[in-house]
């Protein structure tokens, strides 16, 4: 199954991983170094043993292309991902005087009167960054993340580089060069990101007419992050393929650190019971042929029969 490689990670994470702290305090278990493979000719990589909700990963995909770091984009597409952290800025500013957040990220998990007075706060600031544009340029944005650095990497001399068109443009012209290169690592820019980029850097390679590519990832939350960055990443190669005429080859994942969060290990043993399913199928609008053009409504899978969803808390 496509899905062994995923599986044959977690595994390996708890039977062999070290139990290490972690900058959230929530403690991990943990491993440096792992690599998985996935052959998009054999399905879309979107994980059975349990749902992972495909419109997230799209409307989020959809986002860094668009060169956006705003998440009021997101919130209008119902999509949370990245709430926490500019919820996080909100709260330790002059400007938010309600209920104190400073240890949210952890009391929520365990103080029932606190959770619900954290869920009525992040609400009515969600509700303000979709519906007060001032607001949300204020406090929905979340530093130069992922769609800056892609689309718009800001050189010393007060230039742009838009890194992914000049990827798809070397595909075009040069596909055997070795430097079809996008990063998101930008140590100047580093300080100011709401959370630093854990998908690093990424790589495409064409061979017998079908294009790969392999994704550098510094930190890894095995259980909650991995399966998204899955299947964002073989999406985005995907569709790179359509728009250069190429067919999808393989999605190369290599993880650095790769861990599961203290507090997850009884969700992934859980996911570990099941058995996965046959993958789903990827449908594109055919009609579509740059990768910036795309909507939500032209990115679709079909044969998606997965496991029940497993919830589990998000360490900010």
């Amino acid at each position: 199954m496509l899905e062994d490689a995923y599986l044959n990670l977690a595994r390996y994470v708890l039977e062999n991983g070290h139990r290490k702290t972690d900058r959230t305090g929530t403690g991990t278990i943990s491993t440096f170094g792992y690599q998985m493979r996935f052959d998009l000719s054999e399905g879309f990589p979107l994980l059975t043993t349990k749902k992972v909700p495909f419109g997230l990963i799209k409307s989020e995909l959809l986002w860094f292309l668009h060169g956006d770091t705003n998440i009021q984009y997101l919130l209008k597409h119902h999509n949370h991902i990245w709430d926490e952290w500019a919820f996080k800025n909100y709260v330790t500013s002059a400007d938010y005087h309600g209920p104190d957040m400073t240890d949210f990220g952890r009391r929520s998990l365990v103080d029932a009167d606190f959770n619900q007075a954290y869920k009525q706060e992040m609400n009515q600031f969600c509700d303000r960054i979709v519906n007060d544009d001032q607001f949300a340029a204020k406090y929905g944005t979340l530093g130069n993340v992922y769609g800056a650095q892609w689309r718009a990497w800001k050189t010393s001399q007060g230039d742009t580089i838009d890194q992914l068109s000049n990827v798809i443009d070397l595909l075009k012209t040069h596909p055997d060069s070795r430097r079809m290169i996008v990063s998101a690592w930008n140590p100047e820019d580093v300080p100011s990101m709401a959370l630093p980029p854990c998908h690093t850097m990424f790589q495409f390679y064409v061979a017998d007419g079908k294009l790969s590519c392999q994704l550098y990832q510094r930190s890894a939350d095995i259980f909650l992050g991995v399966p998204f960055n899955i299947a964002s990443y073989a999406l985005l190669t995907c569709l790179i393929a359509k728009e250069v005429g190429l067919e999808p080859g393989d999605f190369v994942h290599t993880l650095g650190d790769a861990h599961i969060y203290s507090n997850h290990i009884d969700q992934i043993t859980t996911q570990l019971k099941r058995t996965p399913v046959e993958a789903p199928q990827l449908v594109l609008n055919p009609e579509k042929t740059s990768i910036f053009d795309y909507d939500m409504t032209d990115i679709s899978v079909t044969n998606y029969h997965p496991a029940p969803a497993i919830k589990a808390p998000v360490a900010v």
